[in-house]
């Protein structure tokens, strides 16, 4: 077991766990939750609430770089029960487990409280859009997050 917390499969795995519950009773595959995480720690970026993290350049990649961390943290939290994991005709799926708001309710932190309140707002605002639908609300706000390193005459060309 690594000694590293920040930006871990048990990190991620229990903000999956969060975000699962403000889905509750749906069942997500993992670019969903790819999405989801995303809009949840970088809530402000949306015109959500204040985001979780600090905004660093570049943000805009990091919900293609963590998919593989989160599907590990989805895994770790499947083995205590937190998250269920179904195989269905679609693809592989991912709901609260049975456990899952007992963990959520040990972690009475501020911290915790705001990822429940962002994870609320996510799930609100992006749950019940289809897959293209919130494919291009990060296609549209890619553009945006990453726009400070792009030069004014390519801005207005775009």
């Amino acid at each position: 077991m690594s000694d590293k917390i920040f930006n871990s499969p048990f990190e991620l795995g229990v903000r999956m766990v969060f975000l699962l519950q403000t889905l509750h009773p749906s069942k997500v595959d993992l670019q969903r939750l790819v999405y989801l995480d995303y809009a949840s720690i970088y809530s402000a970026d949306l015109g959500g609430p204040p985001s979780l993290h600090t905004p660093v350049p570049l943000r805009g990649g990091e919900y293609i770089s963590r998919r593989e961390i989160i599907e590990e943290g989805l895994y770790l939290m499947a083995t205590r029960s937190f998250v269920d994991i179904d195989a269905t005709e679609g693809g592989i799926v991912y709901s609260l487990g049975e456990n899952g708001t007992s963990l959520t309710g040990l972690l009475g932190n501020e911290y915790s409280r705001s990822l429940l309140n962002c994870c609320e707002w996510t799930s609100s605002r992006f749950g019940s859009l289809t897959d293209k639908q919130l494919e291009a609300v990060f296609d549209k706000h890619g553009l945006l997050w990453g726009a400070h390193f792009v030069s004014s005459e390519l801005r207005t060309s775009i």
